[in-house]
């Protein structure tokens, strides 16, 4: 199954912030043994969220969203999640009880209930920090944009949903760097094996320095098959003349 990010704010958009949600969940997911396949920042335009989620929804992927379930006007993503999907937003249960449980009995109508108002049949996610809880449906899960909870909700969500993936250590990568090389070099080689390989990810990095040319050519998958598939590889780069040298191997 493919892992997806979405990350909405305005305030990335403008540089106001910097986001950092990316490289934390592709950390968290590589010490699982697990990868993000694709990701997304977006604005807080109602329209694009919905739309957004319309194509997310619909592609089968497990899908974090960081970022706007808040109660002001600019938090737009409950809303867009329930109108993407095609149902209401309701005070979940459980979420008005977190927030009596921090808050204090709350009197309705009342702004604070805005926080748990979930697309019908949403499940929650439990927030560590405030304890005002994020929630998940169709196997996407929306935390707030404010790192500290977002990622302990996300940890949370591998560890106890998502456990059976978990493969610490099965999948890893690996890199040569071949020297005097450029890219046109290696197409024709590079293209046969992709062939070969269609389970495996290949990159090419180049790097030029002044009457220096320098490749990486790295490999991410299953341990195993990278392995073997190097050692082609290898032997692919010396048929065509070049020299190799390793790159220190990362495994997740």
């Amino acid at each position: 199954m493919r892992f997806g990010l979405i990350v909405i704010g305005d305030e990335l958009l403008c540089g106001k912030r910097q986001d950092k949600h990316l490289p934390k969940v592709i950390e968290l997911l590589a010490l699982r043994g697990l990868e993000l396949a694709w990701c997304r920042i977006i604005g807080d335009d109602a329209t694009l969220v919905t739309r957004t989620l319309l194509e997310t929804f619909a592609c089968g992927d497990i899908v974090f969203s960081c970022g706007g379930i808040g109660a002001t006007p600019d938090d737009r993503t409950r809303m867009s999640a329930a109108a993407a999907l095609g149902v209401d937003l309701r005070p979940h249960p459980e979420g008005v009880r977190a927030l009596e449980a921090r808050f204090g009995r709350l009197i309705k109508p009342s702004q604070r209930l805005r926080l748990v108002e979930f697309p019908e049949g949403s499940q929650i996610i439990p927030n560590p920090v405030n304890r005002i809880p994020g929630f998940s449906i169709r196997e996407h899960y929306f935390v707030p944009g404010f790192p500290n909870m977002a990622w302990p909700m996300i940890e949370w969500v591998l560890d106890s949903v998502y456990a059976p993936l978990h493969a610490p250590g099965m999948r890893t990568e690996q890199a040569i760097t071949v020297l005097n090389a450029r890219e046109s070099d290696v197409i024709p080689l590079l293209e046969t094996f992709v062939q070969r390989h269609p389970a495996l990810r290949l990159s090419c990095l180049p790097s030029t320095q002044p009457g220096r040319y320098e490749l990486e050519l790295g490999l991410r998958g299953p341990t195993a098959a990278v392995t073997a598939a190097m050692q082609e590889l290898k032997a692919g780069v010396e048929a065509l003349g070049f020299v190799w040298e390793p790159v220190i191997a990362r495994r997740q």
